[in-house]
């Protein structure tokens, strides 16, 4: 798909293919980040083969014992840690308001932690046995759909629930998972076209790719050229790709510099940090080569490469902006929080699965499934925890529609939340990110 590079041509693509997206007042305080490329043709090979169709969940500790317990698989070491402090903040924030509430079924809900690593490890399959089998009905996490893919056979088939705050992948949504995977975070068909029209209104029509080699690189790539296509625009070249480990990006930028690509797009984790500096090496800095990031490389990198190398570089991250009164919230409970990244998705992810226990009056992870998609859609409207359980405890049959600090979310019964956020941000000088706009919009 080699292409010449022609003039801009101004064209508007936002609420094509079914997604409907409004433009919402734009900010500049610092809010929640980053997930979680192959070619199209690649994208069905990237996730493992769903289990056969319409099978049971295997015996575990989905049965419920009358007391909620919820597992965490969230990244404490590896390529996301740095998401980790928020997410466990958001869940940790949200048992205790939970349970100063009342709890679930008069219990108060109970925790175990555990590290989901990253895909060059076995760390989430370890510490998903070890959750199983110490009896959680719920697990949340993975931040990283390619992590997630590892477990949710095992997770979805011990009848768990696994919900992550974090994941992408536009796999997911129709994995067959026996009801039990959901997500708080929206699939990356929505931030993969409104990136690909971020491009286009900045004049970007050839741009380049340089991905990690997985399945959120894979959804996140093919839908960017979705959109960016159907404004006018292509890649110059195909994705410059490379897998997970890979400590030395000279061939990719390379890539790029001979690709003759306008702008570059870069989709990974924690190493987009040496494909900067490298680009820098080779005389092609973000702040002189239009660069965008995504959400899981968008970070406050600070000191970390050299002064004012991003400013002006753009990115794109899922969620609502975290309001002054949450972030307050969150640093209560850990104040050594330097940003808010997926803090709000994780928060809601359990306050959804208490508000399913409780409308199913069952802490069975198979219950939980089946009443979660409803407690977030459709009926009577209330935004906190305490709110719901009064609808709840005043009429157990009562119709509740949960807005929480992330959004709407209106629950598909495939999992994926139906409406959602996402932020357009720029960096400065300080090579740290602001918002600048929001994209509300259904999927």
């Amino acid at each position: 798909m080699i292409r010449r590079s022609r003039g801009w041509q101004p064209v508007a693509v936002l609420g094509i293919a079914g997604l409907a997206l409004a433009a919402c007042g734009g900010g500049d305080a610092e809010t929640e980040t980053p997930d979680a490329g192959t070619t199209a043709e690649d994208t069905a090979a990237a996730a493992p083969e769903p289990s056969d169709s319409g099978s049971e969940p295997a015996a575990g500790s989905g049965g419920g014992d009358g007391t909620l317990t919820i597992g965490t698989l969230l990244p404490e070491t590896g390529s996301l840690a740095f998401l980790g402090p928020p997410e466990f903040a958001g869940v940790d924030l949200a048992i205790q308001e939970i349970n100063a509430a009342g709890g679930v079924l008069g219990q108060d809900v109970a925790k175990i932690d555990g590290d989901s690593g990253d895909t060059t490890t076995d760390i989430a399959t370890q510490t998903a046995t070890r959750l199983i089998g110490e009896g959680v009905d719920a697990i949340v996490g993975a931040a990283s759909s390619g992590v997630s893919f590892t477990v949710i056979d095992q997770i979805t088939g011990a009848g768990v629930v696994h919900y992550s705050p974090a994941n992408t992948s536009p796999d997911f949504t129709d994995y067959d998972d026996n009801g039990l995977y959901f997500r708080t975070a929206p699939s990356d068909v929505l931030q993969g076209r409104v990136l690909g029209d971020l491009l286009v209104q900045d004049g970007c029509l050839d741009a380049a790719v340089v991905s990690l080699d997985d399945p959120y690189g894979t959804g996140l790539t093919e839908n960017l050229v979705t959109s960016l296509q159907a404004g006018g625009g292509d890649l110059v070249a195909d994705p410059i790709l490379y897998p997970e480990g890979t400590d030395n990006f000279s061939a990719q930028v390379t890539q790029v510099a001979d690709s003759g690509a306008e702008c570059v797009v870069l989709i990974g984790f924690a190493e987009t940090a040496q494909i900067v500096q490298e680009m820098v090496a080779q005389g092609l800095p973000p702040s002189g080569t239009p660069t965008y990031f995504v959400d899981g490389n968008l970070s406050n990198y600070g000191e970390d490469l050299p002064a004012g190398v991003l400013e002006g570089s753009k990115g794109t991250l899922p969620g609502a902006e975290a309001s002054e009164e949450f972030q307050a919230r969150l640093l209560e409970v850990d104040p050594e929080l330097g940003d808010f990244s997926y803090a709000a998705e994780s928060y809601d992810a359990v306050v959804t699965i208490a508000l399913a226990a409780i409308a199913a009056q069952s802490d069975s992870g198979t219950d939980i499934g089946a009443a979660l998609p409803d407690v977030t859609r459709g009926g009577e409207k209330c935004t906190d925890f305490a709110a719901c359980f009064a609808l709840l405890e005043a009429d157990p049959a009562a119709d509740i529609d949960y807005d929480g600090v992330s959004g709407p979310i209106e629950m598909s019964d495939a999992g994926d939340p139906t409406e959602a956020t996402i932020g357009i941000f720029q960096y400065g000088a300080d090579n740290n990110y602001t918002r600048v706009d929001s994209l509300s919009g259904t999927i």
